[in-house]
């Protein structure tokens, strides 16, 4: 009997020791957790700007622990994925425009805003012209094909179409549009196929074997700033908010630059107003 009630007691006191160093070890895996900082952020950011912050994302957690999301997109389409899931810690469009309206929604934290980088428009062409296309209003030359970015899904798309009603070329230009994508690194991609003979897209993704880029003259040009700021939805704000000063930060403003971004404030873009 005896020794029953000592082989009963040996494997309590084993089941005992399991459970207790089950829950010392998880205890242990959390406490180590947060000396590594574990924390995540969803950042919404315009699809053009993708190659910038990836880099950015990845020097910022390199340093802080802290792990960056991205979901990439047109920026309207970005700002209707905001408004019906309620989620999200920061919000970079491409330009102004979105981003007032999302904060004229409730979206953004004030006082959080940061100017960042130029958002310049220019045209694309394939690579040898074939179009021969050499300023806006060649866009309208019979049998030209262009594609332009969807107004109510992109940035580039919204302001193309003020580029060229600023320019009186609707009803050249208009005709000729075979395509509207929803982000801009699509209408780069069906450029550099030679899909369509021109496009207007951002400056910075100029910068490709496959393509040659015209400027616009700054009289004919509407060049846009890009914001970025923390959301009201956000769960890590404190972190939301180490993130948008790392990326308006030098160190940040440096990758845009390596990306052949012109970040802001630039004296050649001075009368841009944001």
């Amino acid at each position: 009997m005896k020794k029953q009630i000592f082989i009963i007691s040996f494997i309590l006191l084993v089941l005992f020791a399991v459970f207790s160093g089950c829950t010392g070890q998880g205890d242990n895996g959390s406490g180590s957790g947060q000396a590594g900082n574990t924390s995540e952020i969803l950042v919404y950011c315009g699809a053009g700007m993708s190659e910038p912050m990836e880099e950015i994302a990845s020097r910022f957690t390199a340093e802080t622990g802290i792990v960056v999301n991205y979901n990439f997109g047109g920026s309207g389409t970005l700002l209707s994925q905001m408004e019906l899931t309620e989620k999200g810690d920061v919000y970079m469009p491409g330009s102004t425009a979105d981003f007032n309206t999302a904060m004229g929604r409730g979206f953004i934290v004030n006082d959080t805003e940061k100017l960042v980088v130029y958002h310049v428009p220019v045209i694309a062409v394939p690579k040898g012209n074939p179009a021969g296309i050499t300023c806006l209003a060649d866009l309208g030359n019979e049998g030209v094909k262009v594609e332009l970015g969807d107004a109510s899904a992109c940035a580039i798309g919204k302001l193309s179409n003020k580029i060229i009603e600023k320019n009186g070329l609707n009803e050249t230009i208009y005709p000729n549009v075979v395509t509207r994508a929803a982000t801009v690194n699509e209408i780069v991609l069906q450029t550099s196929l030679g899909t369509v003979d021109g496009s207007i897209i951002w400056e910075d993704l100029g910068d490709s074997d496959d393509l040659e880029i015209i400027y616009i003259p700054n009289n004919q040009n509407i060049v846009k700033i890009v914001p970025i700021g923390v959301m009201t939805f956000s769960e890590s704000p404190d972190e939301a908010e180490d993130f948008v000063e790392y990326v308006s930060s030098e160190k940040g403003l440096s990758v845009f630059e390596d990306y052949g971004f012109t970040t802001y404030p630039a004296d050649n873009y001075a009368d841009v107003k944001a």
